[in-house]
């Protein structure tokens, strides 16, 4: 099957599929990055739609999220851009004033996973830092990611673990998960197309940030370009969604200036085997996925990160194009 026509399947399969607040953020910000404007102006008017008076956006289904419903904030804020719509302009100051002042934080200030439980997550790298960034609070977002790499950083592995309990001042799940350390990978690349070049500082530290936790991960890749459920452990299932994570992040970071081009012939094996996964459906297989996120299954994040590694794809190719015509 063509590229083009996968990418069609995998884009008319995320549709169809229910989201939780993070996916409807992650699919959005999908469909934004690949240029298919109509459809991302539409799900960030459902995240506003569905926004709760304190500010967090999407939250359908569940009460608890703190950071994910942030996930759609870039997204809103991009919609407020391009449409002028006081709708969206609400709805994204909301969740900013939400992450800023009312969010549940540690002593340090760095943002909780969930209302009332004091986990720190590694997927809020993805969810929260990056909205920041893109609504100008640039130290502000360096910081946050500065406190997640502080709790859930393996400095031996080089790779991020999952949870942080600190109310008990222990993991809640320390395994290095792959798709976590996705999350971080590609929260860190939104962040840095937002920064301004004047940071030096936060720009040099976010960048070897990135390239660890892609070398941390590189460092376990399988021979057919995939990663395991842990990355550091053999006997869980084959995943689907960091092969695609580190090849999207690769993508923006070579093309962005801050990786070496010596990173794509990775990204472009990582993408082979994506489309290895995709089925007759456009349904991306064996993917930590749902109900429970703990067996190989299909998710919305999975498809969406398919689309972003596309999207990522085309524009480093077109940038590569551009260059030889000079």
């Amino acid at each position: 099957m063509h590229e083009n026509e996968l990418l069609g399947k995998v884009k008319t399969a995320v549709l169809t599929m229910q989201r939780w607040p993070w996916e409807q953020g992650v699919v959005a910000q999908a469909f934004y990055e690949l240029g298919d404007i109509e459809l991302a102006l539409l799900m960030a008017r459902e995240a506003v739609t569905n926004q709760y008076k304190d500010g967090r956006l999407a939250m359908k289904y569940e009460r608890i999220p703190a950071t994910d419903s942030a996930a759609n904030g870039e997204i809103v804020l991009r919609a407020a851009q391009i449409t002028g719509e006081e709708k969206f302009k609400a709805g994204a100051q909301k969740m900013l004033d939400y992450l800023l002042y009312r969010a549940p934080r540690s002593k340090d200030g760095i943002i909780y996973h969930n209302e009332n439980d004091g986990k720190f997550w590694v997927d809020s790298v993805y969810m929260a830092p990056p909205f920041l960034a893109a609504a100008g609070y640039h130290k502000e977002a360096v910081r946050q990611v500065e406190g997640y790499r502080r709790y859930l950083f393996d400095t031996n592995k080089k790779l991020y673990k999952h949870q942080w309990d600190d109310y008990s001042g222990s993991f809640a799940r320390g395994l290095h998960w792959g798709v976590g350390n996705g999350w971080v990978a590609a929260g860190i690349v939104r962040i840095l197309r937002e920064l301004p070049r004047e940071l030096t500082g936060e720009l040099e530290s976010l960048k070897a940030y990135l390239r660890e936790v892609i070398d941390g991960c590189l460092s376990y890749q399988r021979e057919d370009g995939l990663f395991h459920d842990i990355v550091d452990d053999p006997e869980t299932f084959v995943d689907s969604n960091l092969a695609q994570m580190l090849s999207y992040a690769i993508y923006r970071a070579v093309t962005g200036g801050w990786l070496p081009e010596e990173y794509i012939p990775v990204a472009h094996k990582m993408r082979k085997a994506a489309y290895e996964r995709v089925d007759e459906n456009g349904l991306i297989q064996g993917s930590c996925g749902v109900p429970d996120f703990n067996a190989p299954a299909t998710a919305p994040e999975v498809q969406a990160f398919y689309i972003l590694m596309e999207a990522a794809y085309y524009d480093y190719k077109g940038q590569r194009d551009k260059n030889a015509s000079t």
